[in-house]
């Protein structure tokens, strides 16, 4: 089974008031959308493999540059997971085996919390941006991390099953005619905060699920990755999931062509009406065998 995969992110309302940037980002690596990441991997990892990233950059006043933040979040979880998919291109049952196994899965999320402070402190160095230091004269990368601050959603696709991970808040959905699902139980925090990449232990709050393609799943159905934007942006859990639904529907219905027509003013429209927020939704469908 292939998906189709659409998203889009839009300057939310209140930014827009503020006249602040959009602090999400997203990309999708599937062969039909083009990436400039001129890595081996990408050339290696099979052509079935889907990668998708979504990161929401927490934009407060102590995050000044969050929207970097959350593009170096998708670019090394992308990164990342095209050298995996590349070194399994072989064995894919390896690959499956591999990511359900917990050892493996804490190194995958060490290795992505890890990778995005080293480029951070590159990018930091090369903007020539300020450094601070503790009391012992030791640059303090904690401080320089943490103006960066973001969460990171991702999610890899084969042919037989998918590998989800999260780190912070916002939402990985199933949607197919029977039920609406969150593939990940997110660990909320209590108010507005929300785990981030931005601290070195951050990996041990990151979550990920195996969901296998060969055990009952139906067809059609989709994978949803939003930013809390979207779901936020609705007065429960039971209208967030009418909203995923809907947008299911419509795709049955009017095709996906529609919906990516009309995605930006539809996600600008219920940023409006809701939170004011950001909101960045990536639609991972898979139509009928």
């Amino acid at each position: 089974m292939t998906p189709i995969i659409i998203g889009k992110s839009v300057r939310g309302e209140s930014h827009i008031r503020r006249n602040t940037e959009c602090q999400d980002s997203f990309l999708i690596i599937d062969g039909i959308h083009k990436h400039d990441r001129s890595i081996p991997f990408y050339d290696e990892m099979p052509d079935d493999v889907k990668i998708i990233a979504v990161a929401d950059g927490h934009g407060s006043e102590s995050c000044p540059y969050s929207r970097t933040g959350a593009k170096t979040a998708v670019n090394v979880f992308c990164d990342i997971m095209a050298e995996y998919a590349a070194k399994y291109r072989d064995n894919r049952d390896e690959l499956f085996k591999s990511l359900n196994r917990e050892g493996e899965t804490t190194r995958i999320a060490k290795w992505i919390v890890g990778e995005w402070g080293k480029r951070i402190l590159q990018h930091h160095k090369m903007e020539k941006r300020e450094v601070l230091f503790k009391e012992n004269g030791d640059a303090d990368a904690d401080a320089i991390y943490k103006q960066y601050g973001s969460t990171l959603l991702g999610m890899m696709i084969t042919q037989g099953f998918s590998f989800s991970f999260q780190l912070g808040d916002g939402d990985i959905t199933y949607v197919d005619k029977n039920e609406v699902a969150p593939v990940i139980e997110g660990d909320k925090i209590l108010g507005t905060e929300t785990h981030s990449i931005s601290k070195k232990s951050s990996w041990k709050k990151t979550l990920t699920r195996v969901i296998s393609f060969e055990n009952g799943v139906n067809t059609p159905f989709m994978f949803v990755l939003s930013t809390d934007g979207w779901l936020n942006s609705h007065s429960s859990i039971d209208e967030f999931n009418k909203t995923c639904r809907s947008y299911f529907e419509v795709i049955q219905e009017k095709g996906l062509k529609t919906v990516e027509n009309n995605l930006e003013g539809w996600l600008s429209e219920t940023s409006t009406m809701g939170c004011g927020d950001d909101i960045t939704t990536v639609f991972a469908y898979f139509p009928d065998k």
